[in-house]
C-alpha cells in the first residue's frame, strides 16, 4: 500500500503492514473529564441490515413519521448528501426522540417469527446455519457504538448501527451508505432498552450531514462503495459527540484477512428482546469477486447494517481500530442467510475522500 496522503499539519503515514491509519491524528487514551450528559435524551435502536419494528410500538412510529418531516435531500455521489433543516440541532433532537418516543418506535409490530427481508437495511431471513457457528451474545454495549433514528422517506424510525471515529474536531460517524435516507436524523450511542426502560447514557446527537462515495450501489461493484460518514451537531454547550463518547481510529486495509470483532444492534423484536447491543469476534476472509471482506456470525438481523469491524480493542476503554462495517453487496449480506453472514467493504481512497469532506480536513 502507498502512504495515505498527509492532512493539513500532518505528515503522510506509511501503513505499518496492511493497515494503515486513516483518521491520521491519533485516538485519545482516556475520554476528558467532563460531565456525561444526563439521560434525558431520548434515543433507540435500529431497524436497518433493518430489522422490523414489531407489536406494540407502530403508533409512537406512526406519529413519529408524522412529526419528523425535515426533508433530506437525495443522495448526491462523493459530496456532501446535505445537512437537515437549519432546525434540526443537537437540543431538537433531544426533545424530539424522548425515551417514550424511541422506546415506542422500536417496539415490535409484527408477530415473532422469521425475519423476512432481503437487505441489511431491511428485515433478514432467519435460516439455519451449522450447529458449531458462532453466535453473537448480547451485551451492555460500547460508548462509541450507537444506533442510528430517521423517519420519513419510508426509513423505519430505528434504522441501522453507527459507530464514532476520530476527527479532528470530534464530530463523525461511520455507517453504510445505504442507511442515509430519512428526516430527523439522530445517533444514540450506547443505547440500551433492556428490562424495558431505555437508556441513553450519551445523549441524542443530531445529525447535520452526509458523505459517501460517488457511485455507490446495492449490487455490483459499486457495492464496494457502501461506506458513509454522518457529521454530527454539537451540544448547547458547544461540544461534540467525541468529548463524551471517545473515539475509534478509522483504518484502512489492503487485505481481506483480519480477526474482528463486529458491534451491532438488531431491530428490537423477536431476535432482540434484550433490546441491547450484540458482538461477536472472528476471522474474515474476501467475498470473492468483490473489494469486500466477508464475516460469519449468527445474529446480525436488520438493524445491524453499519456496524463497525473492530480490531485491536482496548480492554479498558473499548476503542480500537475500525477497518468495516457490515455493508456491500446486496446491503451486506447474502439474499438467504443473511443474520449469519455478513459483508463489508475494504475501507481505501473513496472512503478516505468521503471521511474528509465530513472531518473538513
Amino acid at each position: 500500500m502507498s502512504p495515505l496522503p498527509a492532512m493539513p499539519g500532518m505528515p503522510a503515514l506509511s501503513p505499518p503492514s496492511a493497515l494503515s491509519a486513516l483518521s491520521m491524528l491519533s485516538v485519545p487514551s482516556a475520554l476528558p473529564a467532563s460531565p456525561v450528559p444526563s439521560p434525558v435524551r431520548g434515543r433507540r435502536p435500529a431497524a436497518s441490515r433493518s430489522g422490523r419494528p414489531g407489536p406494540a410500538r407502530s403508533l409512537a412510529t406512526a406519529a413519529l413519521c408524522a412529526l419528523l418531516l425535515a426533508a433530506v435531500p437525495p443522495h448526491h455521489p462523493a459530496v456532501p448528501l446535505a445537512a437537515a433543516g437549519g432546525g434540526w440541532s443537537d437540543a431538537a433532537a433531544t426533545r424530539y426522540w424522548t425515551a417514550d418516543r424511541t422506546a415506542a418506535a422500536l417496539a415490535p409490530t409484527a408477530p415473532a417469527g422469521p425475519a423476512v427481508a432481503a437487505t441489511r437495511a431491511g428485515p433478514r431471513r432467519a435460516a439455519a446455519g451449522p450447529a458449531t457457528a458462532r453466535r453473537g451474545r448480547f451485551f451492555a454495549g460500547l460508548p462509541t457504538v450507537g444506533v442510528l433514528f430517521a423517519t420519513g422517506r419510508g426509513a423505519r424510525a430505528h434504522t441501522c448501527t453507527a459507530s464514532v471515529v476520530h476527527s479532528p474536531h470530534g464530530d463523525v460517524v461511520l455507517t453504510a451508505a445505504h442507511c442515509v435516507g430519512g428526516t430527523h436524523r439522530a445517533f444514540v450511542p450506547m443505547y440500551d432498552g433492556s428490562g424495558g426502560r431505555v437508556r441513553t447514557p450519551y445523549g441524542v446527537w443530531a445529525v447535520g450531514g452526509t458523505w459517501h462515495p460517488a457511485g455507490w450501489t446495492a449490487h455490483g461493484p459499486g457495492s464496494d462503495l457502501d461506506v458513509a460518514f454522518l457529521r454530527l451537531r454539537p451540544d448547547a454547550h458547544g461540544r461534540t459527540v467525541e468529548h463524551y463518547t471517545g473515539a475509534n481510529r478509522l483504518v484502512t486495509t489492503a487485505s481481506y484477512v483480519h480477526r474482528v470483532t463486529v458491534v451491532g444492534y438488531p431491530a428490537a423484536g423477536a431476535h432482540n428482546r434484550a433490546d441491547r447491543a450484540l458482538r461477536c469476534a472472528g476471522p474474515t476472509v474476501r467475498l470473492p469477486g468483490r473489494r469486500q471482506m466477508r464475516f460469519a456470525c449468527h445474529g446480525f438481523y436488520g438493524g445491524t447494517s453499519g456496524a463497525p469491524w473492530l480490531t485491536g480493542i482496548d480492554a479498558r476503554t473499548g476503542r480500537g481500530d475500525v477497518i468495516g462495517e457490515i455493508g456491500g453487496e446486496n446491503g451486506g449480506g447474502p439474499e438467504r442467510d443473511s443474520e449469519r453472514v455478513s459483508y463489508s467493504p475494504l475501507l481505501g481512497s473513496a472512503a478516505l475522500a468521503a471521511y474528509r469532506g465530513a472531518a473538513r480536513t
